[in-house]
């Protein structure tokens, strides 16, 4: 039987406010009902000004129009959604409610209040405002939101809502997120009181590496909100509210949070009144930032010098919460790291991010635990407690942007599985609000070259098309504005005069996240609108930030970050890799410039579809005569080089793209499948590799487990993704370089592989409407599972071997088609469950063999 699971409006959160007038609809399918499609559904939709159905004929349930006319401000609309399949049958209605929150800046009466900084200079303590107001009779209450800052907002004592780090981060001058609460509950009738503490957060605090900088957007936080009973507002934010000191003594995102739980909230004023914000408000499609998981310690170690280091197992991103009361006086210290070194907490890595919280004893401590900062660990040192420690005191609170997890992978291969696991633990740590670089040190930013190399792997992992699509708008908004066609390499970015100069920097990969992640998130999600939204970004990025020579390729002059974290480049130089940087440059030029063919056609541009066709044809030919020998040999000669040639399809015909295949599967033999790849070439190694029919070749890759190599820091007792292959050394020791994260997502992208090519799952039209099921086993593994909950419902490809047999199950969600690919097997598939049964025969005997070389006179070594 199929059903409707859930409709969702745009990419907003089930029952969240929309701060959109005609908000698209989707709807999802549960059900394993055979070649089941939709052919039509109807829509009625209850207004104050009555009700209207709407019928239409459609297989479309993704993103489709809303129908009636558009909603206002503060609207509030019912509607019931009636599918009807191809054979006449309908599904169960299915009921949904909408409402609408402020469409424009003018519906906001409220003012944007804060406290009076004495030092602009230094970190800036946080503040409570409050207020009383009395409230006659309710029905239904809404509180809407937001502070230049971080809030937490709280009625008659009762914090509001789940969400952490309101309003989160965005690029402040453009954009300023609003959160809408329903609070009907938390009032009574009579005096009510609501209060906010409000800190820096990233507005007003310090950001940046080497002692970063303080106040990039301003200089005072401030807090702005609005309540309103049966839609009337009875107190909102203005000169009669009161502010005063709070126990936190200090917040910072770096150094941590200092609470005194022996003081109130005294020394109460009047507040100020600061300027309205300038960036347009809005409710963020983006989910909001929550507790998502409680981790319990797994160990209290003794370092060599006395200390006492608490283990939770696993590295993740959030804070500690006491979980007993605890007695005494002093003050205790805790102390954040990812790693050890020789049994002491390593804090090297985190340059001069202190990671440090401090509570003063005296007061309650149970249930403590810090509101305006984050830090990213596994241990936690703790100095000053009153008595020993016990394992269950402190728990940790993992945090990050709470959107719906959508993918997963599972395999025979232990290893594999904990790799994957990495992958994830990565993702969730570095998405607070904006994808992140690293949560633990002095940097914690929006680079966005990590975001280009990561986006498919996140696409699949999590729905994060609202995280990452408001992320790129914030990217086009910092471009265009800035006027050189140049996206910031930090998004948001905290170096804006740089941007404004004539010699700004213009990068490939990082300035590609224009045209490449929109796309990405096209082929995942479906989303045309995005697409048009990002095309201006894409079109000055081309046409304006690539600075090129004669040829229509880069000019050779303008500096390149290439194959950045190549693990041939000096620790001193990542940018210094084998790979000509040029090269690398002008390969992701010609595949941009493709792309924004392709795109120009899907938003209805089919000029400008004709003239980037028919630069691409000229870019590739200009490729080859600059890097390619009349013998097909690549200049560089890496491994590097002839992925992005195969990735991006620079071969001049089928012959050569063999070759190319043939040298990059010598080139990994040679390098004793050992990565040799950084940004630039590892997202893609290993699909090149299947790509040319070297799928053994890549499996082996994978599962080498020598550094460089994905399973070596699993080796080494990784639970996330490491910013180097040697962040740690063979030898325990931690790398010396300055680059030394535990937590970095951009490797983490070889999830792609273990997705499509092991699990089987492609898609071929965007959003999944119609994708490939093609499993391809190698290596050691004899079982594989990949699942994806697709905008129209739960895909899955599971297969395992038996002797010469492949066993496969599919699953193809409703109103959807797969075209399955195995040996004999070559057809298009509806939805429902299928079993396969076909003959398999590996390409290759395992494992491959390794090439000795010059350098390598005994190469062999048994996977893992």
């Amino acid at each position: 039987m199929v059903n409707v699971e859930r409709i969702t409006f745009e990419h907003y959160e089930p029952g969240s406010a929309v701060s959109v007038p005609s908000p698209r609809l989707s709807w999802r399918f549960e059900g394993l009902d055979t070649d089941w499609k939709q052919s039509g559904y109807t829509l009625s939709i209850k207004r104050a000004s009555g009700t209207r159905e709407f019928c239409v004929e459609s297989d479309q349930s993704v993103l489709v129009p809303w129908p009636d006319t558009p909603l206002a401000s503060r609207e509030k609309a019912s509607v019931q959604l009636v599918v009807t399949a191809l054979d006449g049958k309908t599904l169960p209605a299915v009921s949904v409610n909408v409402r609408v929150a402020f469409l424009s800046s003018e519906c906001w009466s409220a003012r944007l209040i804060g406290a009076p900084v004495s030092d602009a200079t230094k970190t800036k303590p946080p503040f409570r405002v409050s207020r009383s107001f009395n409230v006659d009779d309710i029905k239904d209450a809404t509180l809407y939101a937001t502070a230049l800052g971080l809030y937490e907002v709280s009625i008659n004592g009762v914090v509001v809502g789940d969400h952490v780090l309101s309003p989160g981060w965005q690029s402040y001058e453009y954009r300023l997120a609003y959160q809408v609460y329903n609070v009907t509950s938390l009032l009574r009738v009579g005096t009510n009181t609501i209060t906010a503490d409000v800190g820096e957060g990233w507005y007003a605090g310090r950001l940046g590496w080497a002692g970063g900088g303080r106040n990039i957007w301003g200089q005072q936080p401030g807090f702005m909100a609005a309540l309103e009973v049966d839609e009337k507002v009875v107190v909102q934010t203005d000169n009669t509210w009161e502010c005063s000191k709070t126990p936190i003594v200090s917040a910072e995102i770096y150094d941590g949070e200092h609470i005194d739980t022996t003081k109130g909230f005294d020394d109460k004023t009047r507040v100020e009144i600061l300027p309205f914000p300038k960036a347009r408000l809005h409710v963020p499609q983006a989910p909001p930032m929550r507790r998502t998981a409680e981790v319990a310690a797994v160990g209290i170690l003794r370092s060599p010098s006395g200390k006492t280091i608490i283990d939770f197992g696993q590295n993740l991103v959030g804070w500690l919460k006491w979980a007993k009361q605890v007695d005494g006086t002093g003050q205790v210290t805790i102390r954040h790291g990812e790693v050890l070194e020789n049994g002491e907490l390593c804090v090297r890595p985190l340059r001069v991010c202190k990671a440090t919280d401090r509570v003063d004893l005296g007061g309650r401590t149970q249930g403590l635990e810090p509101k305006f900062t984050f830090h990213g660990f596994r241990y936690a040192e703790i100095d000053g407690f009153p008595r020993s420690v016990e394992l269950d005191d402190f728990v940790a609170i993992v945090v990050h942007t709470d959107f719906e997890r959508t993918g997963t992978f599972d395999s025979s291969h232990r290893l594999l599985n904990q790799l994957h696991s990495n992958v994830v633990w990565s993702m969730r740590g570095n998405f607070l609000s904006v994808p992140m670089d690293c949560p633990q040190r002095d940097e914690r930013l929006g680079w966005t070259g990590d975001l280009e190399a990561f986006c498919p792997a996140a696409s699949f992992l999590f729905n994060a098309c609202g995280t990452v699509g408001e992320w790129l708008g914030d990217v086009a908004a910092e471009q265009l504005d800035f006027g050189r066609g140049i996206p910031p390499m930090i998004v948001p970015c905290i170096f804006k005069d740089v941007y404004l100069k004539d010699n700004a920097p213009s990068f490939a990969i990082w300035g590609d996240v224009a045209v490449i992640s929109p796309f990405d998130l096209y082929r995942s999600f479906g989303d045309l609108e995005l697409l048009q939204t990002q095309y201006k970004s894409m079109l000055s990025w081309l046409d304006q930030g690539v600075r090129r020579s004669a040829s229509g390729l880069w000019d050779p002059s303008n500096q390149q970050l290439g194959d950045w974290l190549d693990p041939r480049a000096p620790a001193d130089d990542p940018g210094a890799g084998l790979t000509s940087a040029l090269l690398v440059a002008d390969a992701f030029l010609v595949h941009s410039t493709r792309l924004i063919a392709e795109i120009s056609d899907l938003v209805g541009c089919p000029e400008a579809a004709i003239r980037y066709r028919a630069q691409h044809a000229q870019l590739v030919e200009a490729f080859r005569a600059e890097y390619v020998t009349p013998n097909s040999r690549i200049m560089s000669d890496t491994q590097c080089a002839y992925v992005l040639a195969l990735a991006f399809g620079l071969e001049a015909d089928a012959k050569q793209a063999a070759v190319w295949g043939d040298r990059l599967d010598r080139l990994v033999r040679t390098g004793c499948f050992k990565v040799g790849t950084g940004f630039a070439g590892t997202p893609l190694i290993l699909g090149a590799l299947a790509k040319a029919g070297k799928v053994q070749v890549a499996y082996r890759m994978l599962l080498e487990g020598q550094c460089p190599s994905w399973l070596y820091p699993v080796s080494k007792g990784a639970t996330t993704i490491w910013e180097r292959w040697d962040s740690m050394l063979p030898n325990g020791d931690i790398n010396p370089g300055e680059m030394t994260s535990f937590n970095h997502y951009a490797l983490g992208s070889v999830a792609t592989f273990l997705h499509e090519t092991i699990g089987g799952l492609h898609p071929v039209e965007p959003g999944w409407k119609h994708f490939r099921i093609q499993p391809q086993p190698g290596g050691s593994l004899t079982h594989a599972k990949a699942g994806l909950v697709t905008p129209y419902g739960a895909a899955a490809c599971e297969w395992h071997l038996d002797g010469e047999r492949l066993h496969v199950t599919a699953i193809v969600p409703p109103n959807t088609t797969a075209h399955i690919v195995l040996p004999a097997v070559d057809k298009v598939i509806g939805s429902g469950k299928h079993d396969f049964n076909v003959r398999w025969e590996s390409e290759e005997s395992w494992p491959p063999k390794a090439i000795a070389s010059p350098n390598n006179s005994s190469p062999d070594t048994d996977p893992l």
